[in-house]
C-alpha cells in the first residue's frame, strides 16, 4: 500500500470556496474524496503525490477546519504510524491553539491505537496546516490512499 501526506490552506469568498481553494493547495482539489476510517495496510509505503486523475474516486482521511472569524487561528493535523502488521492514521483539528499542541496530540492518539493493537511502531510521520484567518480561512492535512 502507497500513501501520500499532503496539507494545505487558503482564503475564499465563502466557506465552501476557501476548503475547496485548501484542497487545491493540498494537490486534491480535482479529486472526489471518499473518507475512510484509520487503518493501514502492513508494509504501507509513504510517497509523494502524484498527479491524480480529474475526477477520480480517492480514498483519504482527512482533516480539516474552516472558520469566518477573523484572526482566528485554525490548525489541522494528521499523524501516521507505521508497523510491522499494519498502521494507524490520526486527525486532529482545533480553534486558536499552538499548533504544536495540536501534532502533538495526534501524535500521543496514534501512539495509543498502536499501543492497544500491541503494535510496535516502526515509522511516525506529522504533518499540520495553520493559518490566521483574514476574512474566511481553511486548512486541510490528509493521508491519500493512492492506488497500487
Amino acid at each position: 500500500m502507497k500513501i501520500a501526506i499532503v496539507s494545505g490552506k487558503d482564503e475564499g469568498p465563502s466557506k465552501l470556496n476557501a476548503f475547496d481553494n485548501a484542497l487545491l493547495k493540498a494537490g486534491i482539489g480535482d479529486v472526489n474524496l471518499i473518507t475512510v476510517s484509520s487503518m493501514l495496510k502492513k508494509e504501507t509505503q509513504v510517497v509523494e503525490l502524484p498527479e491524480l486523475e480529474k475526477g477520480s474516486m480517492v480514498n483519504c482521511v482527512l482533516s480539516t477546519l474552516t472558520s469566518d472569524k477573523k484572526g482566528e487561528k485554525i490548525t489541522s493535523s494528521i499523524a501516521v504510524a507505521i508497523g510491522e502488521n499494519l498502521g494507524c492514521v490520526v486527525e486532529n483539528s482545533k480553534v486558536n491553539c499552538k499548533s504544536e499542541d495540536v501534532v502533538n496530540e495526534a501524535i500521543e492518539m496514534v501512539k495509543y491505537m498502536m499501543n492497544k493493537r500491541e503494535e510496535p511502531i516502526k515509522e511516525l510521520i506529522a504533518k499540520e496546516e495553520t493559518h490566521i484567518v483574514e476574512n474566511i480561512g481553511s486548512v486541510v492535512a490528509s493521508v491519500v490512499y493512492l492506488e497500487e
